[in-house]
């Protein structure tokens, strides 16, 4: 049986736990039921975590993997039904729960896992200008591979269309030396060219700033680092689509919580419900996105 150490941290204004095994480490904040960092032992990091990141309570860390929910990126990208859910008057992008705190429900070791659940009650009707009653759990598993599990659960008298991402930060040796894998002939949506539909010709290589909606996804993508001779590889469920975005150089230098030249030790890739993708739950009904990451030497 794995043995698991768990220590409570403060990160600037935020609750933090340290969560250890023989194997890997993970570091996750209270606020946003946030992953900050997660490194497996004699490897180099998993998940990225921003030499200048700004620890502050209502404000999304650049690092690990923020919940984007119960909308994605810029609100008005997202489709109408999406969209009239919302009766707020400012809609801050990619949703309304990564800078508030979530409940820890429990940790929990079960045999070689550890699982820990959050949930967020204010999702039960006291999101500012959202009026719906969700039931909103993320489950991280902490095992051979890291899983992350979001969970809504309508306990209202209407449908509720939302879209959400698991906005994951991977860290690389050098982005320019790295490609994804299993994106080949996949449809994208290439936000920086007016949004226009494209069609994917071979892995995807990094030569500048990068952000595109790769749809009807596969459930496995990988991220081949040559430098630090292993492949990341990523188990999608409840999704088809992935999000894939760098900021490159004149994106980061805007970034205050980016180092000028931290856009080359991460490469986001974000399993998400957007597009064309959107959730809609009847009254009762569940929907569970997930990602699964763990790594291999090439």
């Amino acid at each position: 049986m794995a043995t698991f150490q768990v220590v409570t941290e403060q990160h600037g204004e935020l609750n933090c736990w340290r969560i250890s095994s023989a194997h890997a480490e993970l570091l996750v904040a209270q606020q946003g039921a946030q992953i900050l960092s997660y490194q497996r032992m004699g490897e180099p990091p998993l998940l990225w975590l921003s030499d200048q990141a700004i620890f502050r309570q209502g404000k999304s860390v650049r690092a690990g993997v923020p919940v984007c929910w119960p909308w994605f990126g810029i609100f008005e990208r997202n489709p109408q039904a999406v969209k009239a859910e919302y009766q707020g008057e400012q809609a801050p992008a990619h949703g309304l729960v990564r800078g508030r705190d979530w409940q820890l429900l429990g940790i929990e070791e079960r045999g070689d896992s550890l699982r820990i659940e959050f949930t967020l009650p204010e999702a039960r009707g006291d999101l500012p200008g959202w009026p719906h009653d969700v039931e909103l759990t993320l489950v991280i598993e902490l095992a051979e591979r890291l899983t992350v599990t979001l969970t809504s659960h309508n306990h209202g008298s209407d449908s509720v269309a939302l879209s959400q991402a698991l906005h994951s930060y991977f860290a690389v040796s050098d982005v320019r030396q790295a490609r994804v894998e299993g994106v080949d002939g996949l449809g994208y949506i290439e936000t920086l060219a007016n949004w226009e539909q494209r069609q994917q010709q071979g892995a995807l290589g990094f030569a500048g700033e990068t952000d595109r909606i790769y749809l009807a996804a596969p459930e496995q993508l990988a991220i081949v680092d040559p430098h630090w001779n292993r492949r990341i590889t990523l188990r999608a469920s409840g999704s088809r689509t992935a999000v894939i975005w760098n900021p490159w150089t004149d994106r980061a230098r805007d970034l205050p919580d980016m180092a000028d030249d931290g856009w080359q030790r991460m490469l986001c890739i974000e399993t998400a419900n957007v597009w064309d993708d959107v959730v809609t739950l009847k009254p009762g009904q569940a929907h569970s996105m997930g990602v699964s990451i763990g790594s291999e030497a090439l």
